[in-house]
Order: structure tokens, then sequence, then C-alpha cells
């Protein structure tokens, strides 16, 4: 089994989760910049957190033989603190760089019109850049979020499949679904989604744009729920083809649009070129 995990927080892993990762099949992974737990007090901060996703920890996957990519924003939270938002401006150098391969996380914590200015700004961002877009929603009052979070996509002028909106549950994908935007769901042990209930809307909704991730924050989670949760949908019923696709085709398809995927160090990959994509293989 190969696992590619589109969200998780590696700088909040030790090396010995990186070794039970590869040990389990996690070949690749995209790990979105995020809210460290700390509240930064200026943007300096964030030009050392965004150096080191894209060259200490790299380096740190590597010696696991785990491809690391990540994805550069202003997380929602941070959005709302006056001493980070000169960040905004910081991004598009980062957003240039060759192993960024969305605008993320982008989103809501508390809806605030501060949240609404620097989503829209890096939604910009993204279609400027030609990057996708990996969208937070809120944990609280989630059902309101994701609608303005859907609403705030379609004026952005962003092509709706290069968005995925996570964070999702059982309430939240009635929303997405149809939209055109990719639906992304993270496991955790005790909050969010677990395998069961993934399960469920996997067999409800179907496979086609779906991503399912561990996150694994500095928070009580697990980096290995991707393979349990693959491990479920093969008990439920569903086949190797069906997890291949959950777990790597369908999050090389979404960061393939970049055109910046590499996967060339993963041996075995065998990854299909998608429509619209540009994802680089060994010798190229």
């Amino acid at each position: 089994m190969r696992i590619f995990d589109p969200h998780i927080h590696m700088t909040s892993r030790t090396t010995d989760d990186y070794a039970r990762m590869s040990a389990a099949g996690v070949r690749a992974v995209v790990e979105p910049a995020f809210w460290l737990g700390q509240p930064r007090t200026n943007p300096g901060s964030f030009t050392d957190y965004f150096d080191s996703l894209l060259g200490w920890e790299p380096y740190r996957a590597a010696q696991f033989g785990v491809v690391h990519h990540a994805t550069i924003a202003l997380n929602p939270k941070e959005a709302n603190d006056p001493r980070c938002r000169p960040v905004l401006d910081l991004l598009p150098r980062y957003l240039d760089k060759d192993r960024v391969v969305a605008v993320g996380e982008i989103g809501y914590d508390s809806m605030t019109p501060e949240e609404d200015d620097a989503f829209e700004r890096q939604l910009a961002l993204a279609v400027e850049h030609a990057l996708p877009a990996l969208v937070h929603t809120p944990h609280r009052d989630k059902a309101r979020g994701t609608r303005r979070t859907l609403e705030v996509v379609a004026a952005s002028g962003i092509a709706p499949e290069r968005v995925v909106i996570d964070h999702l549950n059982e309430v939240t994908i009635e929303l997405v679904h149809g939209s055109g935007c990719w639906a992304a769901f993270s496991i955790y042990p005790e909050t969010k989604m677990s395998p069961p209930r993934m399960v469920e809307i996997l067999r409800r909704y179907g496979l086609e744009r779906m991503l399912v991730n561990s996150a694994a924050d500095w928070g009580v989670s697990d980096p290995l729920l991707t393979l349990e949760t693959a491990e479920a949908m093969l008990k439920a019923g569903f086949d190797e083809d069906d997890v291949d696709k959950v777990f790597w085709r369908n999050p090389v398809e979404f960061y393939g649009q970049s055109g910046r995927l590499d996967l060339s160090a993963v041996a075995g990959a065998d990854e299909p070129t998608f429509a619209g994509s540009s994802i680089k293989r060994g010798g190229e």
C-alpha cells in the first residue's frame, strides 16, 4: 500500500513518527503552513518558519524515504493580528519556490472582516501564481463558515477544481459536494473525523475529488490514521484500487495541478499524468 498524506504538520512530529509513517507505506506528504499554537508577533517569525518548511523539513523527511512538499500562506487565525498581516506582502517570494504546491492554509477561523480580506487576497495570489488553494474551514459554526467559504471561492475567479475545502464532516460535505471543489477530511483520534465515519462518507459520496489526511498537529493526533482509514475501507468492502485512488492518485491529481509535484524519489510511484498537471518523474 502506498500513502500520500495531503495535509500533515510534520513540524509538530518527531523523527520516530517519520520512521513509523515510512514503515506504514507513507511515501509522500504535503505540509501546510499553519498556526503553531504560540502566537507569533512579527513577520520575521513567519519567514523563519517558511524557510524551515522548504529547507529543513524536506531534508528531514528524505532521511526516511518520504517526499515532502509544502503549502504557504498566512493562516486564518493569525490573519486577525495586525502584527502578522505584513506577511501577506512576503508571500509572493515564497509562492514561486519549487516545493510549494498550493496556497494554504487559508480560509476562516472566526469569520472576521480581517479574515475575509486575507482569504480574498490569498485566493488572488493563487490565481496569479497558478497554484491550487487549500482552504481551512472553521472549528466553530462550521456550516455557516463553509457556506461563506464557497461564496468567496466562487467570487474569486479561481477554478473550483483547483480548490480543496478541508476539515469537512457529515454536515459540511453536503455543502461542498457538487460544488466542483475537492473535499478533504482530517482523521483524528478524538475529534473531527474517525475512520469508520470516513468510510461511510466515501460509501455515500464516492471517491472522486476526495482527500483524506491525518493533519497530525501539536494536539492529540496520529500520523498513522491514514493507514487505519485505508484498512477500514478494505474491511468495509472497498478494493485495493479504491484505496489507492483515495490515498495516492487523488492527492497526486490535486497537487499535480501546481506543476511542481516531484515524486521522482518515490520508488515504484508510477504516478500518472493528469490533465492540467505537470508532474515531474525520474529522468525528466
